[in-house]
């Protein structure tokens, strides 16, 4: 009996090495061992080998890159949960299967988002700082280091999808109010259990809410919902924290706004140009109007094996010639 032959699968960044291990094992597997992004036109080489490509969100997979694929590239399995790093609709069009890794990321990404509405309002990371600093400390004061209560506030979440949901049960232990804005309103249900009021309008939401939490996909009806127009709908009291793309916020107007004081402060996992920060953010930063992180959302140790082990199900449920669990679709965007 002929043994079959394996799949050619081409990995653009370095996966933790379980994940690697396992699919060495059901794979002909191409890893980076460097672990630097791969160039567009590196992209565009494995492209035209590949059976499978497993990118992640730091590869542009454009209409460019896609139009160098060979005939034998069938699945863009994506090592992440948002795809807006793929022309998915494109990829489509050229018979190729794209899937990405819902639900492993959830709890994590709700968990760093919880993290930053603290850090924000109460300065968690500028009284750090002191203490790590060669200035002195010279003990407690009651009036040095004053944040703001989170109790009893509005949280305005845009997106209510799963982590926007796990962002709403971890906020209400924290006596927030949970507000939200949706494509689609959520089941009676969840609102019941969430204690969550609905606004179909999101600008209404916005004049009305204490601290905003981003939790919405980066697609092209969602690039810079958060406009220079919106964000000065916000109350000079107010906070933003965005753990999901940096696109959806109009950088520049943001910074504008904390400067000026017009909003109270960020809280920015994410970034409109990643890898690049904002300069301005960073002095914002430096200034503590602004917590900044290194997109650090879903960097557990435990994430990224689930994600590996997503990766390999989707390709293995395709290779057999079945619909993978995780398909995603242009409709879907």
């Amino acid at each position: 009996m002929t043994k079959t032959k394996k799949p050619l699968v081409v990995v653009t960044r370095k996966l933790p090495d379980s994940v690697e291990l396992r699919m060495r094992e059901l794979f002909d597997a191409r890893f980076n061992p460097d672990d630097k992004p791969m160039t567009q036109g590196q992209l565009a080489e494995a492209v035209k080998t590949a059976d499978v490509l497993v990118p992640t969100v730091t590869d542009r997979i454009d209409a460019s890159v896609l139009s160098k694929s060979g005939e034998q590239l069938k699945l863009i399995a994506n090592f992440g949960n948002g795809v807006d790093n793929i022309d998915v609709a494109t990829a489509v069009q050229r018979g190729i299967t794209v899937t990405n890794t819902p639900g492993v990321l959830t709890e994590d990404t709700a968990d760093m988002t919880m993290a930053l509405v603290l850090a924000v309002p109460r300065r968690l990371v500028e009284g750090s700082a002191v203490l790590a600093s060669d200035t002195e400390w010279t003990g407690w004061t009651p009036t040095w280091m004053l944040g703001h209560r989170i109790w009893g506030k509005r949280l305005g979440i845009i997106g209510m999808g799963r982590i926007g949901q796990a962002v709403a049960r971890r906020a209400r232990a924290f006596g927030l109010q949970i507000h939200y804005n949706n494509r689609r309103r959520v089941a009676p249900k969840i609102e019941e259990e969430l204690d969550a009021t609905y606004w179909e309008s999101l600008d209404q939401m916005l004049a009305r809410m204490d601290i905003i939490s981003v939790n919405c996909p980066h697609t092209p009806a969602t690039y810079h919902l958060l406009s220079a127009r919106r964000l000065k709908l916000l109350r000079p009291q107010a906070y933003i924290v965005n753990t999901s793309r940096g696109e959806v916020i109009d950088e520049n107007a943001l910074a504008r706004l904390i400067e000026s004081g017009d909003i109270a402060g960020a809280g920015l996992d994410v970034f409109e140009h990643e890898p690049a920060v904002n300069p301005k953010l960073v002095k914002l930063a430096r200034a503590g109007k602004v917590v900044l992180l290194p997109h650090m959302g879903s960097a557990t140790l435990e994430g990224r094996v689930d994600m590996g082990e997503k990766v390999i199900i989707n390709i293995k449920t395709f290779m057999d010639g079945h619909r993978p669990p995780d398909r995603v679709l242009p409709s879907m965007l």
